[in-house]
């Protein structure tokens, strides 16, 4: 297996796998959006709330706010030595108290934990009015996917085949795929037709009809795969990769020692 990183960035990635299957690739496009844990606010105590939202609505614009994650401070509550009962081993608090005129953001949230706040200041949570107030306060916990959309730590996660365009010594130059292609793929360079970027290829075939048969050939390798990932900033693209692979290195593991065992 080979990998090549085309962008790295904070809530961003796109790299290429080689020399793997479809299954792989799509076993780590899965783990990245199932197997990786994350922090969101799971139960709300609302103390008072005059404002125009009821009580359930308040409480799911707060789970949903995406948390910073650190799984090395924290543990599932299935797994913490207070048994889920709750501590601060497994569960943070954050509190937020308004009043209007005023529309409260995520930056009005307070944690328990400076490490684990919301990943945006500029989040809106609700438009108050004169005299309205909000009193309420979450209680946070590590959860996945399977038990809720919010504990999903990728906005985006998905690949697809690298595509393979070739340009024989049948074409004739006569730019026709250049002004075709939606995505720039090609261009003259030193009088000959070129292919700029085949990552850039959305494998459309639109150059392909345009041009003189058998002058542009596109296929897609089916042992390379383009992932582009996008987090909601609970964790890092980077992290959120390796997590993910580190899960299914765990799964096979797992798997191997119970065939060993029969």
């Amino acid at each position: 297996m080979k990998l090549e990183i085309i962008e790295l960035k904070d809530r961003k990635a796109k790299f290429v796998l080689t020399d793997v299957t479809p299954a792989f690739a799509n076993g780590l496009r899965r783990a990245m959006i199932a197997d990786v844990p994350k922090m969101a606010i799971d139960y709300v105590d609302i103390y008072d709330n005059t404002s125009v939202l009821f009580d359930e609505m308040l409480a799911l614009r707060l789970g949903l706010i995406p948390l910073k994650t650190n799984l090395d401070m924290y543990q599932l509550q299935s797994e913490c030595e207070c048994k889920g009962a709750g501590c601060s081993l497994c569960q943070v608090t954050l509190s937020v108290s308004a009043e209007g005129p005023c529309v409260v953001h995520s930056s009005d949230m307070k944690s328990s934990d400076p490490e684990t706040v919301p990943v945006d200041n500029n989040i809106p949570i609700i438009e108050l009015k004169q005299g309205q107030k909000v009193v309420a306060s979450g209680t946070a916990r590590l959860g996945f996917t399977k038990e809720h959309a919010k504990y999903q730590p990728v906005c985006a996660a998905g690949y697809k085949n690298v595509p393979i365009v070739t340009v024989s010594d049948k074409c004739d130059q006569c730019k026709a795929c250049i002004d075709e292609c939606p995505r720039g793929v090609f261009k003259i360079e030193k009088n000959k037709l070129v292919v700029t970027d085949q990552y850039k290829c959305s494998m459309c075939k639109l150059c392909v009809d345009v041009c003189d048969a058998g002058a542009i050939d596109v296929s897609a390798d089916k042992k390379a795969f383009i992932f582009t990932v996008e987090t909601d900033g609970s964790y890092s693209a980077q992290e959120i990769i390796t997590r993910a692979a580190k899960s299914m290195k765990d799964r096979a593991a797992k798997l191997g020692e119970i065939l060993e065992a029969f």
